[in-house]
């Protein structure tokens, strides 16, 4: 899955994103350029993290800089929420962070920067942030595009996405990393000694499944997680109240996890 969030690219062409919290706000403020402590001070900006404030100076009225409010280097979702928060544009951090924090701002800009585009596309268009130096790629990639795909699992309607689409998408993870992928279908479950299972799905017009999905060398230590996964649908008696429903469709996350 393609992070066209996050990008290559030369810092001139690029709007720098300064961090902050509450405590270095001031001092920051005061050591930017021209009239640009003033415009912070007259704002009522306070670095409150994950919110953003855009500063003038650019050509044509087009912002110079924009201010992040995190909570310090260890923050993830404040990088997230300024992603959400920050018009289409391309951008980058400003100085050089540490590579854990960078690491984290990466993956947590990425986070941010999820849409759910199978039925309708994204309409507030792209924000991107060059690579912060010191990132570990290799991670952000693993982990951003991993929950990607877990949450669009999980936001697709029951209707799109029953016990047999959870198995399909669970085959075409595995035929892309290399895994094994075993599906047992319906009553095929009774004999392979999962009947708890097939009582849970038996009676559903979508036969129940249950994924096994192995990767990694035999002879490493096992790790087993194991995910909860009801697909479920508007059918059947309705034995939770209505807010405890809407949350049943997403029921599934454990699997998709």
């Amino acid at each position: 899955m393609e992070l066209n969030c996050l990008v290559d690219g030369k810092d001139g062409a690029a709007i720098p994103l300064t961090p902050v919290t509450a405590d270095t706000l001031a001092g920051i403020a005061d050591a930017l350029p021209g009239d640009a402590a003033g415009w912070v001070v007259g704002s009522g900006y306070r670095g409150k993290p994950g919110t953003v404030l855009l500063l003038p100076g650019g050509k044509k009225g087009a912002p110079a800089r924009a201010l992040v409010g995190t909570e310090g280097e260890s923050d993830l979702w404040s990088w997230g929420g300024a992603a959400a928060a920050l018009p289409q544009g391309r951008y980058r951090i400003d100085g050089r962070l540490p590579a854990a924090a960078a690491t984290r701002a990466a993956l947590g800009w990425a986070l941010g920067s999820y849409a759910f585009t199978r039925y309708k596309a994204a309409e507030n268009g792209a924000r991107e942030l060059l690579w912060p130096a010191e990132a570990d790629r290799a991670h952000v990639e693993a982990a951003a595009s991993g929950t990607w795909l877990t949450r669009d699992l999980i936001n697709t309607p029951a209707s799109d996405m029953g016990p047999a689409e959870l198995a399909e998408a669970a085959q075409a993870l595995a035929a892309e990393f290399g895994a094994s992928c075993e599906v047992v279908v319906g009553d095929d479950l009774l004999d392979r000694g999962f009947p708890a299972v097939h009582a849970v799905g038996r009676a559903a017009s979508r036969a129940p499944r249950l994924i096994d999905l192995v990767w990694g060398d035999a002879g490493a230590p096992r790790v087993t997680l194991v995910g909860k996964g009801v697909c479920f649908d508007s059918g059947g008696l309705d034995l939770k109240s209505a807010a405890a429903m809407k949350l049943m469709k997403k029921d599934m996350g454990g699997a998709a996890a």
